[in-house]
């Protein structure tokens, strides 16, 4: 019989809300969710005029402002039946609905016996390398074969204690075809520190695409708002400021390797919003190789003849998913304060693909 560890949510809204500040995680694109009743509320008597998500902040503990905002802009909050946003200020009779996805019971982990690729660990920090088609945390459609419950069964045969902690340490994400390094908190402190460095943006990360076309530009910084995409639920899209329905998002990137039709980037992370790499990426006009949710499973670049053809669906095939790899972590650890730093070696499936665009380009040119 399956030992079954039973993990009380902190805070329903905060952990409905999320995604936002946790990277780059949607974690089951072919579930509908259903919405759960969190809040009926009427506004008292005597309240004055005040913005709904500081209003939100006095009403439900445990959140920050900008899950408060992403929440509303995911339309899980409304005013008399209708929807709103952030700047909406309440006023004394409102009807307040507030939904979450999340449903209103005990989450059960399940310990699962998952090989992890440990990267490297001591009493405080645990990193492990993540392969692709492998979700982090346990959610609708998915709640087994997670990092989470591998985790949950590495730590508890380790260190019992570990095993009890919120969300199993986890104090980021990365997509479920997302390869590379996750870093693990095993004590209150040591997730703590590393919480408010992923909050201040000091953690380092860099990840490397292949993304179609040929980059122009050998660097450059892309900066805009990234909010979720209206009709289109399960994407991402750029906004401008003045809309307020998209988050600041920073991505710095250089180009490492030019391979004809396709390129090789390095992608530095200032800010961390849900899909921002692919979403700026496609928004400069270079969708990643393969990225079937944005588009570029698809020949965007390069010749209409049927040899070039069955050459990108090989690539395909030797790659079934978008071509991103969260290469390296660097920040200070949160116990013993010095700067630690970590890299990773690209995966198998991404380096078989790019020796087949370098022998592709060596055979294009004239001898």
């Amino acid at each position: 019989m399956r030992e079954v560890l039973s993990v009380l949510p902190l805070d329903l809204m905060s952990t409905a809300w999320l995604a936002q500040d946790w990277e780059e995680e949607e974690q089951s694109e072919e579930i509908v969710r259903e919405k759960h009743l969190l809040l009926d509320h009427i506004v008292e008597r005597g309240q004055e005029p005040l913005r709904i998500d500081k209003y939100l902040l006095t009403k439900i503990g445990s959140l920050t402002r900008s899950k408060v905002q992403q929440g509303i802009d995911d339309g899980m909050v409304s005013i008399n039946q209708k929807p709103i946003k952030a700047n909406y200020k309440v006023r004394p009779g409102d009807h307040l609905l507030v939904y979450t996805y999340r449903e209103p019971d005990i989450t059960e982990i399940v310990p699962e016996n998952i090989p992890l690729d440990i990267v490297y660990e001591d009493d405080d920090l645990l990193l492990i390398h993540k392969p692709y088609n492998m979700v982090v945390h346990p959610g609708h459609g998915n709640y087994t074969g997670t990092v989470v419950n591998a985790l949950s069964y590495y730590l508890g045969q380790h260190n019992a204690e570990s095993a009890q902690l919120p969300r199993i340490g986890l104090v980021h994400r990365i997509d479920k075809d997302t390869t590379g390094l996750l870093v693990v908190g095993k004590s209150e402190n040591a997730i703590n520190g590393l919480s408010e460095q992923f909050k201040d943006h000091t953690v380092e990360r860099t990840y490397q695409a292949l993304v179609w076309g040929d980059v122009e530009e050998d660097e450059g910084r892309i900066e805009t708002y990234i909010g979720r995409h209206e009709r289109l639920r399960k994407i991402f899209t750029v906004y401008d400021a003045e809309d307020e329905k998209g988050k600041h998002a920073i991505t710095h990137y250089r180009v490492l390797e030019r391979l004809h039709y396709v390129t090789l980037v390095e992608c530095r992370l200032e800010t961390g919003r849900t899909h921002q790499i692919r979403v700026h990426m496609k928004h400069i006009g270079h969708t990643l190789f393969n990225d079937s949710t944005y588009g570029g499973d698809r020949i965007l670049k390069g010749t209409v003849f049927s040899k070039y053809q069955q050459f990108v669906d090989n690539c395909f095939k030797l790659l079934p998913r978008q071509a991103l790899h969260a290469k390296t972590l660097g920040f200070i650890h949160p116990v013993s304060k010095k700067k630690v730093f970590f890299d990773s070696d690209l995966p198998a499936d991404m380096e078989a693909v790019l020796e087949k665009w370098r022998t592709y380009v060596k055979a294009k040119k004239p001898v």
